[in-house]
């Protein structure tokens, strides 16, 4: 397909559901460099780290769900494409709110066809997941013809939804509107592999917070093991592509879109074991990666005790209080299990190319993980924490606390160590002092070299003592 660059853009009206994202922000912004005449955010959210931006450039920020087919149907009166990016449970805790994830990403697709039908959008382009196909079984260089994955076998709600969702869109794709029964919908489905760039929110946010706490002991899998990923632009750059494969009106065509009912699978064209993918990342921030291996049968028990425990709580899993689970069993399966895919038919339809490099893409990773790290406040792992805070107040149990509860066994403890209980409270309050004098250095350092987190290494500082204040030392010498 050989088109102009703004071809089926310019002038044009579209709206991003998920316009807040880290996707839909990136479109957005690219429709708007490429000419539309109005670009709609749509998004339940009001704020994100993109929103400024996108209103600087003129995007209209739309608050609103897709589960409601009122919000829905508001923003997309007037618009001449919509794509549909706007999803829910693709990782972590999200994964477990199964009516939550059945009802953006089901019911929620359903009033965006329905809105395209009745207001005659002829354009829908659907982000969708390789997971509609994908479900724990090994695919080398896949492609298009590869049936759905079962949907009652799917081990996660987000890939069951993604599936039911993505048929619903190519089902429709030929449908006539509901005023103008002359002309028909066009649809389309794009199939990202792992999503990554400045800014993502899903995947590697999580494993740097892990890493950074020393919770990721261990590799998944075997070496051997490759999967896709693909870096922002280059999928912003297939969505576009595929909108313009969605027009009715290219020469040669027979006034049928090339794209219309089709699914694409997309990335950057690489495929690489996740491990090896993350770990200059996560070396250039200093955190480590861990060298032993975990076998996938194993892995995959580690996730369902996970999914069983969270599963209990599932009442407080939008808490903010709630940490992520370590592992779930349909993220064993994303890399531990070889899964990637061919680009040749959206190569041959689309014209689609990577535009980005890994290795670019990768540096532009970095780049803006170790500006986040500069501008926030740095700490020591997991281990450190439970050290010191479960340390200091059972010495001080120790050393001051009549025999009630573990008292008693502490102090045995205590006396086979310090010798006696005057060796005790003084070790005490050298611990305390030495806390408290390494605090107000923190304080006093961190307001030369970072003074807009001075009073967080104040407080760390306090609590963890020299294993903060190694951080803050090691941050002043750069």
């Amino acid at each position: 397909m050989h088109l102009s660059e703004n071809e089926g853009i310019e002038g044009k009206t579209f709206l991003v559901t998920g316009g807040l994202g880290h996707v839909g922000s990136a479109l957005c912004l690219e429709l708007v460099r490429r000419g539309a005449y109005q670009v709609r955010a749509f998004d339940l959210r009001t704020n994100s780290p993109w929103s400024h931006l996108l209103i600087n450039h003129g995007v209209h920020c739309i608050q609103g769900e897709v589960v409601s087919k009122i919000d829905v149907e508001k923003a997309a009166r007037g618009v001449d494409c919509v794509f549909h990016v706007a999803s829910y449970g693709m990782s972590g805790k999200e994964m477990l709110q199964f009516g939550r994830v059945d009802e953006v990403n089901i019911n929620g697709t359903c009033h965006v066809i329905e809105a395209c039908l009745e207001f005659g959008i002829q354009r829908l382009v659907y982000v969708s997941t390789y997971n509609v196909v994908f479900g724990g079984k090994e695919i080398v260089n896949g492609n298009e013809s590869l049936p759905y994955f079962p949907i009652d076998e799917h081990v996660d709600s987000y890939g069951r939804s993604k599936s039911v969702a993505e048929q619903l869109v190519l089902k429709s794709n030929g449908r006539p509107f509901k005023k103008n029964n002359r002309k028909c919908l066009y649809t389309c489905a794009v199939r990202p592999a792992a999503i990554y760039g400045p800014g993502e929110e899903r995947h590697l946010p999580r494993i740097v917070s892990l890493a950074k706490l020393g919770l990721v002991p261990f590799k998944i899998g075997e070496p051997s093991v490759k999967t896709d990923w693909i870096y922002v632009d280059n999928l912003v750059l297939a969505l576009i592509l595929a909108s313009m494969g969605l027009l009715d009106d290219i020469p040669g065509q027979k006034g049928r879109p090339i794209a219309s009912g089709q699914p694409y699978f997309v990335s950057d064209g690489f495929p690489i074991n996740t491990f090896e993918f993350i770990g200059p990342l996560l070396k250039t921030l200093d955190y480590d990666l861990p060298k032993s291996w975990l076998a996938v049968p194993h892995a995959l028990f580690l996730g369902k005790v996970f999914s069983f425990f969270y599963s209990v709580l599932y009442p407080w899993l939008n808490r903010w209080w709630l940490p992520q689970p370590l592992i779930l069993p349909a993220e064993v399966y994303k890399v531990g299990v070889t899964h990637y895919f061919s680009l040749l038919k959206a190569k041959e339809e689309l014209g689609y190319v990577p535009i980005v490099s890994p290795r670019e893409g990768m540096a532009a990773t970095i780049s803006y993980w170790q500006d986040r790290k500069r501008k926030s406040l740095d700490g020591p792992t997991i281990y450190a924490w439970l050290f010191c805070l479960i340390g200091l107040p059972a010495l001080f149990a120790t050393a001051y606390l009549p025999d009630i509860g573990p008292v008693p066994i502490l102090r045995t403890i205590g006396l086979f160590i310090f010798k006696s209980m005057w060796m005790m409270r003084l070790a005490f309050a050298i611990a305390v002092s030495a806390h408290v004098s390494e605090g107000v250095f923190a304080w006093c350092l961190a307001k030369k070299v970072d003074p807009a987190n001075a009073k967080g290494w104040f407080w760390q500082t306090l609590a963890l003592g020299v294993f903060s204040l190694r951080l803050l030392l090691k941050r002043a010498r750069k």
